[in-house]
């Protein structure tokens, strides 16, 4: 009940969620996908959470590792950053504070990037979740904010349609929609004119330099 509520939160904050419940479930899934962030609770029934960092570590994965734990007693909380968690978060905790974590490691996962992205006019805070195009403010759902977010943090290279749906969308979507093309269609007609987003032909999308 507590993944699923913490799931679904973090996909109200426009965040691309795959859950597992327990340890051995989480080692497979990690085996194949890369994520910014893994958000383990230490008390996984299977495989404990403790052998899944341990794993994680040794594997190198890209992937930061935020803790849970039932326990907030200083000795558990060396225990577990020893293991090589990248932060650790008792429970309960305030869900706006794991919010915050989360992002400030995955802003760690990536290379540095400006605290704006800005290209063709368009302006985009990250941060703020606003997004602007020659002074003119846009509405954009989640889906349409991460494709214009993937877009603008290539700098003009060109996005597979699968690396948006892996970006934006979760594990269950089905690879063969055209839900990134339908998702493209309404995010150029918010952009306005002249059109900036271009499609490269069996490679994906651009912004135009």
């Amino acid at each position: 009940m507590l993944a699923d509520a913490i799931a679904e939160g973090l996909r109200e904050e426009a965040m691309a969620v795959d859950v597992v419940y327990d340890g051995d479930e989480a080692l497979e899934l990690t085996s194949y996908n890369e994520y910014d962030v893994v958000v383990l609770d230490r008390d996984l029934p299977a495989v404990h959470g403790d052998e899944v960092c341990r794993e994680l570590v040794g594997r190198r994965s890209p992937g930061r590792i935020l803790m849970l734990t039932a326990s907030g007693d200083v000795e558990d909380r060396v225990a577990g950053l020893s293991l090589g968690a990248d932060d650790y978060l008792p429970k309960p905790f305030v869900f706006s504070e794991l919010v915050a974590r989360v992002r400030a490691l995955a802003r760690r996962s990536g290379p540095p990037v400006p605290p704006v992205l800005e290209r063709r006019g368009i302006r985009l805070d990250p941060h703020r979740r606003r997004v602007a195009r020659d002074g003119r403010e846009l509405r954009l759902t989640n889906k349409e904010f991460t494709v214009l977010e993937e877009l603008l943090r290539a700098e003009g290279g060109v996005v597979s349609a699968e690396r948006l749906l892996e970006r934006g969308w979760d594990e269950n979507i089905d690879p063969f929609s055209n839900i990134v093309r339908v998702t493209m269609a309404t995010l150029r007609r918010k952009l306005g004119e002249p059109p900036v987003i271009e499609t490269v032909t069996g490679s994906g999308y651009r912004l135009e330099a």
